[in-house]
Parts: structure tokens; C-alpha cells; sequence
């Protein structure tokens, strides 16, 4: 089944990035340098950020949803970071690599159905996911840290 794999949109976060770190402290933001590879994975660009890289670590609500799954956690965003990564039928290094909690959600919210699988075998995971017609879209989260990692979509 076909599907994508999208970064998240940069547009809330450019106010952070010309400012100082006293401001960006005071609004809750923290910018950090890379110091490994992987480690700092940019929810926007969807790679991991080289070591002696800027990057802003805020808190991100991911599922902005009436429901009792809205949800939001600490995520990483390149200071600067301008182009949403869009993947179609490709899973990005960022996720093969790395263990993921994928959960599907329906047109309402909804969780129906979530899975932890090693990102090198997620395209197996959105085929089954999305052969249920009630699913209407799936977050993948990192699954040691909990953080969002990622938005899949039908094509």
C-alpha cells in the first residue's frame, strides 16, 4: 500500500530561532548541539542532526485531538530548519534505524490498533495497519524515549 512519511511543518517554530537562548528559555525551549550521530533527530527534516549542530528541544503537541489521546512531548528541530521532509513508499534512515511505537488513529482521534516494530521492517506494519479501512493515519514514536517521531498518510 502506498504511504507517506512526513516531517512537521517548521512555521511554529521560526520564532524560536532568532532568538536568544534567555528568550527561548523563557518561552520553554532549549537550543542543544549535536554531539553524536544518530541521536538528534530533526522532526522537521526528518535526519539526524551531525555532531556540532543547533538544534531547538521543546515541547510539541503532535495530536491536537478532542479525545483522551491529544498528546504532546519533547521533540528536536534544526535551528532554522525550513523544508518539511516528505517520503512516499520510503521509510527515512532517521526511523529504519531506530525501535518504534506506531499507533493508528481514526478520522475522529481514535487510537485503534498500535504496534512496536524495528523501523526496518515499518513498511510491513503500515500495510497491515492501513488494510483497515477505519484507520485514517499513524504516528510513529520513538519508542525508548517516547517522543513523536512522525506522520504516515495513505497516498
Amino acid at each position: 500500500m502506498s504511504f507517506t512519511i512526513s516531517g512537521i511543518d517548521p512555521a511554529p517554530f521560526r520564532r524560536f530561532y532568532a532568538m536568544s537562548d534567555e528568550e527561548r528559555a523563557a518561552a520553554g525551549v532549549i537550543r542543544v548541539i549535536a554531539d553524536a550521530r544518530p541521536g538528534f533527530p530533526c522532526r522537521v527534516t526528518l535526519e539526524d542532526a551531525a555532531p556540532g549542530e543547533a538544534l531547538l528541544l521543546l515541547n510539541h503537541e503532535h495530536l491536537p485531538v478532542d479525545t483522551p489521546y491529544r498528546s504532546s512531548h519533547a521533540i528536536f528541530v534544526r535551528d532554522g530548519a525550513e523544508t518539511p521532509a516528505h517520503f512516499a513508499d520510503v521509510v527515512p534512515d532517521q526511523l529504519a534505524i531506530r525501535l518504534l511505537s506506531v499507533r493508528a488513529f481514526d478520522d475522529h482521534g481514535m487510537m485503534t490498533d498500535a504496534e512496536v516494530v524495528e523501523g526496518r521492517d515499518l513498511p510491513a506494519l503500515i500495510d497491515r495497519f492501513f488494510a483497515d479501512p477505519a484507520v485514517a493515519y499513524l504516528h510513529a514514536h520513538n519508542a525508548r524515549r517516547g517522543c513523536f517521531a512522525a506522520r504516515i498518510d495513505r497516498c
